[in-house]
């Protein structure tokens, strides 16, 4: 697995509920689906060449 930084992040709670909503809808992890989110807004943006992460994103992996 690739090498992970953990950083404190703070939320507000509805905008937290609806991010396990949607992770749950597509059978992601709520960090997995703050990742997805994430790398999709950056690739939108034009701002990050990231390296494409492993399938355990992809809905329906397993990942949990």
């Amino acid at each position: 697995m690739a090498d992970r930084k953990a950083f404190l992040l703070r939320v507000d709670p509805a905008l937290l509920d609806a991010l396990q909503r949607w992770a749950n809808d597509d059978l992601r992890s709520l960090n997995g689906q703050i990742e997805f989110v994430l790398r999709e807004a950056l690739k939108r943006a034009g701002r990050a060449r990231l390296p494409v992460p492993p399938d355990d994103t992809a809905p329906g992996s397993g990942s949990r």
